[in-house]
């Protein structure tokens, strides 16, 4: 018997609604069970996956593997936050900031990011947040837990690298200051390192960091065992002590080329807003250190303070550095002066270097800023004396109590208008942005090393210096054999490296044999408008370029055999006058070139060797780039 064609389609569009009701909640499960997260075609992507109750987290770029699927996931003592996860609901929105710093690689930032909020929940109805940003430099995560689940355990938190991607690794050390060695990420001793990691993967770069550490958590470092590609994320307390809701720091993953790695300050961009209003009396600038120029018996002389405070005012350095001994009993050495207050000469060197034009910065251990008894006899009288800045020595921790120390320290010196320099310390993490009066902080393996590498001096600027100021203290040209690179790579440091106090490290009398050292050393700024990485292969080569104004300033460090080093002159277009400072048969020589923008600027580098240089806008009758 016929059937009626109305029947036959009454009959398949109750069919196809049937199928529709039963399949779309299946895809509405299954959609919401991975996330992406990009800001734009050639930006890293995010990828955010729930698996049986399980989060991972990977990150790509252009198609290719950066992170792969790697564990996110936190425990504290109520609850496991890393396991039986149920999705509850996403929240999206747009970063979009501009602030200016007071030093770094360039004064003023624009921020756009990407931001999902992903909502979970345990069987038990403990919740966590794991929220998620992306930017064409970078993608970071952070947990936040809105109710009190306890002190934290722990994260199972880990990142997985191809096994044979390139590796930039730093032993880890209490002060951060291990060296940077070049693995594959699977054949790296097992280890702890520093979390300031830099892998080459087929995605590009990636350089692992963290960002807003605060006294609320712990600081992180990388655990990882030989034969996997796996790095996992240990934190300094075994136990973190919290008593509410909590909103863990930044895991970021700093992702592109090697020349959007190197000029990137994602971590900076994640940080919180400043906490200091009035920043008229945060100045940046180069600095007389006096402890490698004249150790410990300078530190107690009120006599040799003054002649270094001479020098840095005939050569119009801003500041010069007192280190250790100043507060110590004459001719005693780490014994604390119990009158320091009243039998100190620091008051008058201060007056004497501030009717020169110099200010005075101090070095201070930190055990005499423990308490806040200490404290308020210390950081007040400095004010009153006119001292401009503190370098405070030896934390050696990133536990929580010595993080909750820096929080305190942090707001305390910033009330008393002193600029700070952290030695044996943590590493920048976005401070710099949110504390602007922190110059600079040490957390790495600097001048003071007799064990530094060449290969070591030509990875820090895709590794440590990325995330923040250095103080590596270059200039110790009187360290012949100390060091592993050559004169003319020494002054290039000085622009290779960035910070906000760029101390320079030698003696007077080094410089004065050196006139064309110490010329470009009254030349070379402390703050930036722009940064660019001309050249560079870590551990082989690195070559910056940073603006002040209309002038370029070039530093290059190389390691390995002599050559003829080829410098793509990428810094913008027009014709400029190049002087370099280079390594001569006798000693340090100039050269001067008029390039266009985009030639190549050719250097005869020795082994070890380096460069300095300053690029101006070329016209007639322009024959230096030195300005009085």
């Amino acid at each position: 018997m016929a059937v009626p064609i109305r029947t036959v389609v009454a009959g398949l569009c109750a069919g196809l609604v049937a199928a529709l009701l039963t399949t779309a909640p299946a895809r509405a499960e299954q959609d919401d069970q991975v996330w992406a997260l990009s800001t734009g075609t050639h930006a890293p992507r995010a990828r955010i996956t729930l698996d049986s109750g399980t989060l991972s987290l990977a990150v790509s770029r252009d198609g290719r593997t950066v992170i792969e699927p790697s564990p996110v996931g936190i425990v504290t003592e109520q609850a496991d936050l890393s396991k039986d996860l149920r999705f509850l609901h996403r929240k999206d929105r747009t970063v979009d900031e501009r602030y200016r710093t007071k030093s770094g690689k360039r004064l003023d930032r624009r921020v756009h990011m990407k931001e999902t909020r992903l909502s979970f929940a345990t069987a038990a109805g403990a919740r966590l947040d794991l929220v998620v940003r992306a930017s064409a430099d970078g993608v970071a995560y952070r947990y936040v837990l809105p109710g009190a689940h306890g002190d934290v355990l722990g994260e199972t938190s880990a990142f997985n690298l191809p096994a044979d991607a390139a590796a930039w690794l730093g032993t880890y050390r209490v002060d951060n200051e291990g060296q940077f060695v070049q693995y594959t990420a699977a054949t790296a001793p097992t280890g702890e390192y520093s979390d300031q990691a830099l892998f080459e993967t087929s995605g590009g770069y990636t350089l692992l960091a963290e960002s807003d550490l605060t006294g609320a958590y712990s600081g992180a470092r990388l655990a990882h065992t030989q034969g996997t590609g796996t790095y996992r994320i240990k934190l300094a307390d075994d136990r973190i002590r919290t008593d509410g809701p909590l909103t863990t720091p930044w895991r970021a993953m700093v992702t592109g080329d090697l020349a959007t790695v190197t000029r990137s300050t994602f971590t900076d961009d994640l940080a919180p807003a400043p906490k200091v209003t009035d920043t008229s009396w945060i100045k940046p600038g180069t600095v007389l250190w006096t402890w490698l120029a004249g150790g410990k018996e300078a530190g107690q002389s009120l006599a040799a303070q003054k002649a270094y405070v001479d020098y840095a005012a005939e050569r119009d350095w801003p500041y010069e550095a007192v280190d250790a001994g100043w507060y110590y009993k004459p001719g005693e050495w780490e014994t604390v002066d119990p009158d320091w207050q009243t039998n100190s000469w620091m008051p008058e060197l201060v007056r004497y270097a501030r009717a020169k034009g110099v200010g005075i910065v101090v070095w201070i251990h930190q055990r005499e800023l423990d308490t806040p008894e200490e404290r308020a006899q210390w950081l007040p009288t400095l004010e009153r004396w006119g001292v401009k800045g503190v370098k405070i020595d030896f934390m050696n921790s990133e536990a929580q109590p010595m993080l909750q120390w820096y929080d305190t320290i942090l707001a305390e010196t910033a009330a008393h208008h002193l600029l700070v320099d952290f030695h044996g310390s943590t590493i920048p993490k976005g401070i710099q942005r949110t504390w602007p009066h922190v110059m600079t902080l040490e957390g790495v393996a600097g001048e003071e090393k007799r064990t530094n590498t060449a290969a070591h001096l030509t990875t820090l600027p895709f590794t440590r210096n990325v995330i923040g100021s250095m103080d590596f203290t270059p200039g110790a040209f009187h360290r012949v054999g100390l060091r592993p690179n050559s004169d003319a790579a020494e002054v290039g440091l000085t622009v290779a490296y960035e910070s906000g106090l760029q101390m320079f490290a030698g003696t007077p009398e080094s410089y004065d044999q050196r006139p064309l050292a110490r010329a470009y050393f009254d030349q070379v700024p402390a703050a930036w408008d722009d940064t660019r990485l001309l050249a560079g292969r870590p551990g082989q080569e690195a070559v910056l370029a940073r603006r002040a104004g209309d002038r370029w300033f070039l530093g290059g460090v190389y390691a390995g055999a002599a050559r003829t080093a080829e410098v793509p002159l990428s810094i913008g277009p027009g014709r400029w006058l190049v002087e370099t400072v280079e390594d001569g048969a006798d000693g340090l020589v100039r050269e001067r070139k008029v390039l266009r923008g985009g030639d190549t600027l050719r250097v005869e580098v020795v082994a070890g060797g380096g460069f300095a240089g300053i690029a101006c806008p070329w016209r007639p009758g322009i024959t230096t780039c030195h300005r009085s």
